[in-house]
């Protein structure tokens, strides 16, 4: 991409001579007041700088961005240039259609196909579609990625067209690692080189954890899809300039206190504080102390904070994690130079100016975990099984009483399932013959699965080799897993196994169960893989809650797997001490953890490996060749990969009988002027939702049931139950992502009584009940528009493209709701759906809606005169004929936003510029 040249109004244009090397950079010293900024803003003024064109970033926004009042509420709208996209396969699939939709867009409307190409190097890794359906077997990795490429080879043949179709687009095949780990150990360059040009990398991805990379000192952060498809055609992100949050570190953490329990205790600090919307930088003396890896896993984690991003500056830990993953002695040495050049690198004594201030000391942090369904709920260890015996309440029937349970004790210690009041916990006792002939007995509470997954900590050597000590020094005292555990490895890049090849730590975790099952995200977005039969038939026939624990980052209802009902965030090790336990009932930290070959008690401190033990194995294991081998060809798959036929030519010949990838209906009947924004009148609700729906709720994700509406139509098109595959895997067919949309196991729809799932009630046929996709479907026909009432931190969660895609399709115009997150938020408006605030303080419940009512907006067409309106006024008239009017707040934020919305979406904003332009 060649930028256009920048205006320069500040002079800031110089050049930055390295070695042999001479690059053309943007001094932020010429512009005054940059030298106070926080470190993610002087990034931003360095962007503005570059990139100022006189029309859309002008001196103006850099003067403003100069001058930031760090106590001032967002106001002023900026855009931002991304240097480069990034994309996973679930999120990115979806992408790649509706560039090749829109190559066939722009030549119906009379343009060059051509046109449509990613303007930013756009790179897209492999990483969500494995499955750990094979585990604890050697073969568990080949077999998994066996089966992975037999029910996705129509989408690895379109991403393969799309990788000779557009340029500037790249894919990291299957079985190499996962997204954000890939992108900090190889693909993030720091200091990005183009054109002659040397500038910070910054980065946009379709996955709201593409903030790990913060941990490098790259700005970066999740967008919705739809957002990342506009970056790459060279279209600014439009945001306001946030406040930011400093987040003081002192201190060092102690023994037996990891870096996944500082992150868990950041994350409940910043989630109590409030940072939505914010961004979070980390400074202060403590800063030197917290590892390249450490920092990486609290990055990654930004998003179960709320805030945009969680970022670490540069300073020598980056670069020896830049010399430590084997990128070149020339461009180690330009991060250091710039960094330095531009004042980007740190100074611990030196304090930026900050909205808020936060402060920890690092000696302060204790083994945690969190849960039982939010990343946010940290737990101390010490009180895991105290907090377990309370929450496992809300998951347990108390009208049943087993009978033969309460035979089996005294009347004094029987565990009472009817008595919230005496502090029992409940108990069913349910006898499992396994597979092998193994007796064993479930109860409440058991661990059904113990995964060691996700790049948050997958990538952090320091707790890996921690897990495989820790299971080493089990396997010596005769510890084993329980007969009932599922356990899990899948690293996040193929290094991990180099290195605990390398210190003969293999054979240990084998012992345990955690063999290699595949590098990918697994169990932490929902592909763990179903139980084995006898163990989920017990489940579902006794309605048993059993447990997962995962060292992954989420942890909502329904996500991990149908049959687990309460999921916990934990430690890699701590996740093999829970395959050793077997069960949540137990205090690791004052309990036996199982008995030795000599039948004396172990007690986790007994096998706990020391710092010092796993700074050795890291020092000895951890080698820069590694990196370089596993990246040397990154791009070029194996043998399966590069035998799948490919598709050539400019536009994509879409297989009329593929249910994988289908031709969206986003451009049908466009012209080359949008339509002028109507008023909504006459809208019905699909949905009345609580607090805290996520858009895991609301997005299709996880297995497709067989009578459900998307099981349905696969079974109409000829398509077997075993081959129905995840929703992720079928993102590139609308069919069946809108039929599994607001379809989440765990969604509550308040307009039913106690039912859970994808139901509603369809106005038009007396409220009767029936499934959201056939309620939709009748007022599609009926042309009925459609709203939905939500509580607080609608949309949290993963930055779900098919949440706001879905809820498009699905024929809503509106959501209401007391409060978004800020993807959520960006993406309905992306998609055409205007997303609107209750009045401050109240919501539908305090207002009187129960959600039958009839709902009429206006005030909605001041849009057509290039005005955001402040509100809109909402009239609800109930079926008695009451009426319940409010003045709704307008969250289309910036003057960006109203413009794509105007065009019906963002796609459709970007596809006319192309044309007209």
């Amino acid at each position: 991409m060649t930028a256009p040249a920048s205006k320069d109004s500040f002079g800031a244009r110089g050049t930055l001579t390295v070695g042999d090397a001479s690059y053309e950079v943007f001094r932020l010293s010429a512009v005054e007041g940059a030298e106070r900024l926080p470190y993610s803003l002087k990034i931003l003024l360095e962007n503005l700088l570059r990139t100022e064109d006189g029309a859309n970033i002008t001196a103006d926004h850099v003067r403003a961005l100069a001058n930031w009042d760090p106590s001032a509420d967002p106001s002023t709208e900026i855009q931002f240039t991304p240097a480069r996209v990034i994309m996973q396969d679930f999120t990115g699939v979806p992408c790649v259609v509706d560039l090749a939709t829109m190559r066939e867009a722009v030549t119906s409307l009379g343009g060059d196909p051509s046109k449509v190409n990613p303007l930013a190097p756009a790179e897209l890794v492999i990483d969500h579609s494995v499955i750990a359906d094979i585990f604890g077997r050697p073969d568990a990795f080949e077999r998994n990625v066996d089966l992975e490429y037999e029910r996705n080879k129509e989408r690895y043949q379109f991403l393969r067209w799309g990788q000779t179709a557009f340029d500037e687009f790249k894919v990291v095949p299957p079985g190499t690692g996962i997204v954000h780990q890939v992108n900090i150990e190889h693909l993030a360059r720091v200091v990005m080189v183009r054109n002659g040009q040397a500038y910070p990398d910054t980065v946009v991805g379709t996955d709201s954890h593409t903030t790990m990379v913060n941990g490098i000192g790259v700005l970066g952060w999740g967008v919705g899809g739809i957002e990342a498809e506009a970056a790459m055609l060279g279209q600014p992100v439009s945001m306001l300039i946030p406040r930011v949050v400093g987040f003081k570190l002192h201190g060092e953490l102690p023994a037996g206190a990891t870096a996944t329990d500082l992150v868990l205790t950041i994350t409940e600090m910043l989630r109590k504080h409030g940072v939505v919307g914010k961004f979070v930088e980390f400074y202060g003396s403590g800063v030197s102390a917290v590892p390249l890896a450490n920092r990486a896993t609290i990055g990654n984690m930004s998003p179960e904070f709320g805030s945009t991003v969680g970022i670490f500056p540069i300073d020598g830990e980056t670069v020896d994690y830049l010399k430590l993953t084997g990128r070149s002695a020339e461009q180690v040495a330009l991060v250091e130079a710039y960094a330095k050049e531009q004042g980007l690198w740190h100074d611990p004594s030196a304090e930026a100016v900050y909205s808020e201030n936060l402060e920890l000391d690092l000696s302060t942090v204790v083994p945690s975990i969190a849960g039982p369904k939010r990343p946010q709920d940290r737990i101390s260890l010490s009180e895991a099984k105290e907090r377990f015996h309370l929450n496992v309440r809300d998951y347990v029937k108390y009208d049943e009483v087993d009978e033969e349970l309460k035979e089996s004790f005294p009347a004094s210690d029987a565990p009472s399932h009817n008595s919230r009041a005496n502090g029992a916990r409940p108990h069913k006792l349910v006898p499992v013959t396994l597979e092998d002939g193994t007796e064993t007995t479930l109860d409440h509470g058991h661990v059904g699965i113990a995964a060691i997954t996700s790049c948050t900590n997958t990538s952090n050597p320091s707790v890996m080799i921690g897990a495989a000590l820790l299971a080493k020094n089990a396997v010596e005292r005769g510890l084993n897993r329980k007969p009932w555990v599922k356990t899990t490895m899948a690293p996040g890049s193929k290094v991990v196994m180099d290195y605990y090849e390398k210190a003969g730590l293999i054979p240990y975790l084998e012992k345990l169960g955690f063999h290699l099952v595949g590098y990918g995200c697994t169990t932490c977005i929902g592909n763990s893989g179903p139980l084995p039969e006898e163990i989920s038939a017990a489940v579902q026939d006794n309605d048993l809650t059993i447990v997962s624990v995962l060292s992954g980052n989420r942890n909502f209802e329904g996500r991990i797997n149908p049959d687990v009902k309460m999921n916990y965030l934990a430690s890699p090790p701590l996740v093999v001490a829970y395959a050793l336990a077997g069960t949540m009932d137990l205090d690791l930290t004052t309990e036996p953890i199982g008995t030795d070959t000599e039948g004396k008690d172990v007690y986790l401190a007994d096998i706990w490996p020391s710092p010092q033990d796993v700074a050795e194995v890291i020092a000895t294991a951890v080698t820069a060749e590694m990196f370089t081998k596993d990246y040397a060809d990154v791009f070029a798959g194996d043998e399966r990969w590069q035998s799948l036929p490919t598709p050539t030519g400019k536009t994509f010949e879409w297989a009329a009988d593929s249910t994988y990838v289908r031709k969206p209906p986003y451009f049908e009947g466009m012209g080359l002027r949008p339509e002028p924004v109507t008023e909504i009148s006459g809208a019905r609700v699909l949905a009345l939702l609580g607090d805290s729906v996520t858009t895991d709720h609301i997005s299709p994700a996880g297995s497709i049931k067989a009578d459900s509406p998307a099981g349905k139509y696969l079974t109409e098109h000829g398509i077997e139950r075993r081959d129905f595959n995840s929703y992720g895997s079928r993102r590139g067919n609308h069919e069946v992502m809108i039929r599994g949309t607001f379809a989440n196991i765990r969604l509550k729809n308040l307009l039913l009584d106690g039912v859970e799932g994808g139901f509603t009630r369809n106005f038009l046929a007396d409220g009767e009940q029936t499934t959201i996709f056939d309620a939709s479907a009748a007022y599609l026909a009926a042309g009925v528009p459609l709203v939905v009432l939500a509580g607080k931190e609608y949309g949290s969660g993963s930055s779900r493209d098919w949440a706001a895609k879905g809820t498009s399709l699905l024929g809503v115009r509106a959501v209401i709701a007391e409060s978004f997150e800020r993807i959520h938020r960006s993406n309905l408006i992306g998609m055409g759906v205007l997303p609107l605030q209750f009045p401050a303080g109240e919501s539908a419940k305090s207002l009187g809606l129960t959600g039958t009512e009839t709902f009429d907006f206006s005030g909605v067409t001041e849009l057509n005169e290039g005005r955001t309106p402040g509100t809109v006024k909402v009239t609800a008239t109930g079926t008695d004929g009451k009426v319940v009017e409010f003045d709704a707040v307008v969250r289309i934020d910036t003057p960006g936003e109203a413009d794509y919305y105007r065009n019906g979406g963002i796609m459709q904003y970007v596809l006319r510029k192309m044309v007209n332009g």
